[in-house]
């Protein structure tokens, strides 16, 4: 019943977009409350929504390494032990030996429990607006690097405030290079969203910036638009140009995502 209660839950929250982590009990000596086999669903919020691993021995750690883990999207094995046995085996509450992470249990019960903790991240939302061939070649390379694509034409750019889009955009990038280069620009700064660009020349870009910032749009809000989209590689094609975007995107995406990494 635990199982498909969490599974339940994990399918609404993917659903959704949302974020969470699922932590379960893989090994356990002496007493504990909970046994091998026993799952918690934790969500962004840091709040356990279903399932169950233990009273306040252990939840505490686990709710602690479930953030680590959706900070990071790193999976960790946390070990519950009681502070004589960390210390029998040379380590302290908060170490990391050989990956695992240990964790002390104050508990009278003085059990051990080994919990892995698994993150389940959403993929990146990327919002492409536009028609061009490098909007069409985007498309393809980034669903293919594990972006969740949405893309609208250029007819709809005057009202791209008013789409309901199905999760929170991460990334959006104009590619409509044509006329409605403004209109989408003016709409996508109202979206929530850290990472904006443009496809178009320096000189252009520059225009449009300069356009916006007399509009009234922000130096902070400013900040968040590439212009010119993508990594500099010299790209003169579609495919080129699209690539080079994608391996921005990759590039932000996957900040701080190497230190210590095992995917």
């Amino acid at each position: 019943m635990q199982l498909e209660n969490i599974l339940e839950i994990a399918n609404g929250m993917k659903a959704k977009g949302e974020s969470f982590a699922i932590a379960t009990v893989v090994r356990t000596v002496a007493a504990t409350a909970a046994k091998a086999g026993a799952k918690a669903l934790i969500g962004a919020n840091g709040a356990i929504s279903g399932g169950w691993i233990g009273g306040g021995c252990a939840r505490s750690a686990v709710l602690k390494a479930a953030a680590a883990c959706l900070a990071d999207g790193q999976p960790r094995l946390l070990s519950v032990q009681p502070e004589d046995v960390l210390t029998a085996q040379g380590v302290r509450s908060g170490d990391a030996k050989d990956g695992i992470q240990f964790a002390k249990n104050a508990c009278p019960s003085k059990g051990t429990m080994d919990i892995f903790i698994e993150p389940y991240l959403p993929k990146p939302h990327l919002a492409i607006y536009g028609a061009s061939p490098v909007a069409v070649a985007l498309a393809e390379i980034a669903s293919r690097m594990g972006f969740y694509i949405s893309a609208v034409d250029d007819c709809l750019a005057e009202d791209l405030h008013l789409i309901d889009l199905p999760h929170p955009v991460n990334y959006i990038v104009i590619a409509t290079q044509g006329a409605g280069d403004y209109a989408a620009l003016t709409a996508a700064m109202n979206i929530e969203c850290n990472y904006i660009a443009l496809v178009a020349s320096q000189k252009k870009a520059a225009v449009l910036t300069a356009k916006l910032k007399d509009s009234g749009i922000s130096g902070n809000r400013l900040a968040s638009l590439h212009a010119p989209a993508g990594l500099d590689l010299g790209a003169i094609t579609p495919d080129e140009i699209a690539f080079s975007i994608v391996a921005e995107l990759i590039k932000l995406r996957r900040r701080g995502h190497r230190h210590g990494a095992i995917f």
